[in-house]
């Protein structure tokens, strides 16, 4: 049976590192195109849309993170951000914007490879593990396993795989208390690299998308532990 091979796009406006990152991600088993700036970027994913994108933020002709508002107008294509500066100010826009990841420059060639591999397990894990028809209920949340969906109230909440997978990981045990590494280790597995203030960012970024359709209840936070999912009733925060 023939193994699919996932597809990335890698834009960054050094083809230096384009050219580091495409040898690596080869090795990796992943097949890459490059593009030099935003605007190319966006012509290559709407002329072949890939699996994932590696997006440095820093380029010129439409910046990373312009293309990423662009990616996320249009859908849920996987985002991995490279930053070029230690700037959590810049890796936490990002991930409050859509992106999946981030690696800081400079970075390992296989660690970026290793956060790709671990967004694109995420994505394809779903429909392979989970049972037609599987899904989730918890107050008005509904998370649909196969088709990686959540629904409050019967409409649709756009997520990244990301949210989902955080999302999915407090609805599996709604009574626990996950802390941040608890909820990296699900997502990744243990000893992976990912600041508190990221995981912080994707909830935050969950609990607007779902106060905009009335889920102002959705996950509680626990000072000093972590979060948990909240009664999903509607009730204001």
């Amino acid at each position: 049976m023939a193994v699919m091979t996932h597809s990335v796009l890698i834009v960054d406006d050094d083809p230096h590192i384009r050219q580091l990152l495409a040898f690596a991600l080869a090795k990796g088993g992943f097949e890459t195109r490059e593009a030099g700036d935003g605007e190319a970027a966006l012509a290559a994913i709407a002329a072949a849309a890939p699996d994932l994108v590696i997006l440095d933020i820093n380029m010129p002709r439409m910046d990373g993170l312009g293309v990423c508002r662009r990616i996320r107008a249009a859908g849920q294509l996987p985002i991995l951000f490279l930053s070029s500066r230690d700037d959590e100010i810049d890796r936490v826009l990002g991930i409050e914007l859509g992106a999946d990841d981030y690696v800081v420059k400079p970075f390992s060639p296989r660690e970026v490879t290793a956060r790709a591999a671990a967004i694109l397990r995420r994505t394809a894990a779903a429909p392979v593990a989970a049972v037609a028809g599987d899904r989730k209920t918890h107050g008005r949340l509904i998370l649909d396993l196969d088709a990686w969906s959540a629904r409050w109230d019967g409409s649709e909440v756009s997520l990244t795989v990301t949210e989902f997978g955080i999302l999915r990981t407090l609805a599996a045990a709604p009574s626990r208390v996950f802390t941040r590494d608890a909820i990296i280790d699900q997502l990744h597995g243990p000893g992976f690299a990912i600041t508190d203030r990221t995981v912080d960012s994707h909830i935050r970024n969950l609990r607007a998308k779902f106060a905009s359709v009335g889920g102002h209840d959705l996950i509680e936070t626990r000072a000093g532990v972590g979060y948990r999912l909240g009664p999903c009733a509607g009730a204001e925060a």
